[in-house]
Formats: C-alpha cells, structure tokens, sequence
C-alpha cells in the first residue's frame, strides 16, 4: 500500500470515528477508537512512539511521544482541542522532520464537521525515499 492509500485510509478512519462519536471527548479516546479503525482495515499502527532527537551524534531522550504512526510512513497527531494553533503544527512539522516520515495529519476531534478539524501536512525535508 502507498502513502497516499494509507492517507485516504486514515481520513476514511476519521470520518468513521467523529460520525459515530461527534466532538467533545478527550483526545485519548479518540486515539483509542482511530486505532480500532486503522487495524480493522488491515493497516499497522503504532501509538505513543518514542522520538528521540540526535544532537552531536547523542542520543537525547527528551520524553518527546508521536501519537501514532501508521504503516510506517504517516504521523498521525491527534488533538481535542478548541481551535489549532501553529504551535500545533509546528509541532507536527518538528515530529515529520525528527521522524523522517514523508506525511502527517494533525485531527482536532473537537469540531462540529471533521473536514474542518484535518490538517495534512508534508515533510520537505524528507530523506526517505
């Protein structure tokens, strides 16, 4: 499966998950229910995966935790939030850059329609091929 068809699948996901469940939850049952929904769709899912940052060829583990990671090549960031700041992408750009994962998708369930709560966002940096 290709990045873009684990990226529609997420979204597909999304859309499951915020139509049965509406807003107004905490961001950790949401993440809970998106992992059932990925899995249910055959795909590989991590969550709350380690990001150590590499400085001067050290290892710093600085307590920094991706939500998700899904198929090995999406970052998912979840939130439940009133509204998405830049502070809340800058930390999906930062995780994508660390990562080296090529996509990522910030999801504030706290929105009446989830169209409105989904951000895509791409790594420029990204080394992988």
């Amino acid at each position: 499966m290709d990045t873009e068809d684990v990226a529609k699948n997420i979204v597909d996901a999304a859309y499951q998950v915020h139509s049965t469940l509406g807003p107004g939850l905490l961001e950790a049952v949401y993440q809970r229910c998106l992992l059932v929904e990925l899995k249910s769709k055959g795909l590989n899912v991590q969550c709350e995966v380690p990001l150590p940052i590499m400085y001067r060829n050290v290892r710093i583990d600085t307590g920094y935790r991706m939500d998700m990671i899904v198929e090995g090549c999406i970052v998912v960031e979840n939130k439940s939030i009133d509204a998405i700041l830049p502070v809340h992408k800058a930390q999906l750009i930062t995780y994508l850059k660390l990562s080296g994962h090529p996509l990522g998708f910030l999801i504030n369930w706290n929105v009446a329609l989830i169209k409105d709560g989904i951000h895509r966002l791409i790594n420029k940096n990204n080394n992988k091929s």
